[in-house]
């Protein structure tokens, strides 16, 4: 039997490369980049958080609980899987950044594949030479680590993976899944729509 899976939504970013803007909270196809993060991840998971720290009643307006960061100063991405793993009590969690609304709709069915067939407690996206660390799937007992590496005033998903032996991978055949949105004008020039859910899949 599968064992359950959260998904969290990582919006909890400073948003520098916009202006200060909350990047999640942003349009993008006529919807905010959480809100189309959340369909992608919704069919793949048993349920759903939000890692955010400011417009907090606005992201709770998407449905699912708001967690925020322990770490203070912005400690990053490695600050929200923190504060998920406290806040949730499933064994295996399924980190998204809000800012890359064309995720694989089998992202957590690879993941949990490789998970499943090495040894490891962490599997993480590569596609086109480049790992995509922000996306990983997570075993609860790396939570201890994880608290540990932000104590010693770690932030860098590189070597926190490194330091956890993360298993990458190969998404190859999905080289634009991964595409993410770091600016004003990026969003503006970006595609108009998200890639369809396959048939059964949707939200």
């Amino acid at each position: 039997m599968r064992q359950a899976i959260t998904g969290v939504v990582l919006a909890g970013g400073e948003g520098r490369r916009m202006g200060g803007a909350d990047k999640g909270l942003q349009p993008f196809a006529g919807r905010a980049l959480t809100a189309v993060v959340l369909e992608r991840l919704r069919p793949q998971v048993d349920r759903l958080v939000i890692s955010a720290n400011r417009n907090l009643d606005a992201y709770r307006a998407f449905g699912c609980p708001v967690i925020t960061d322990t770490t203070p100063g912005h400690a990053g991405p490695l600050a929200g899987l923190q504060a998920a793993f406290a806040g949730t009590d499933t064994p295996l969690l399924l980190s998204a950044p809000c800012d890359s609304p064309c995720l694989p709709p089998d992202l957590a069915h690879r993941l949990l594949a490789a998970l499943q067939a090495g040894a490891g407690g962490l599997a993480v996206p590569r596609s086109g030479g480049r790992v995509h660390r922000a996306f990983c799937l997570a075993r609860r007992e790396l939570a201890p680590c994880l608290d540990a590496f932000l104590a010693a005033g770690g932030r860098r998903l590189g070597a926190w993976h490194a330091e956890v032996q993360a298993i990458e991978v190969d998404f190859d055949d999905l080289p634009a899944a991964f595409d993410n949105i770091n600016t004003l004008a990026e969003l503006a020039s970006g595609a108009a729509t998200t890639p369809p859910l396959p048939a059964g899949e949707a939200a």
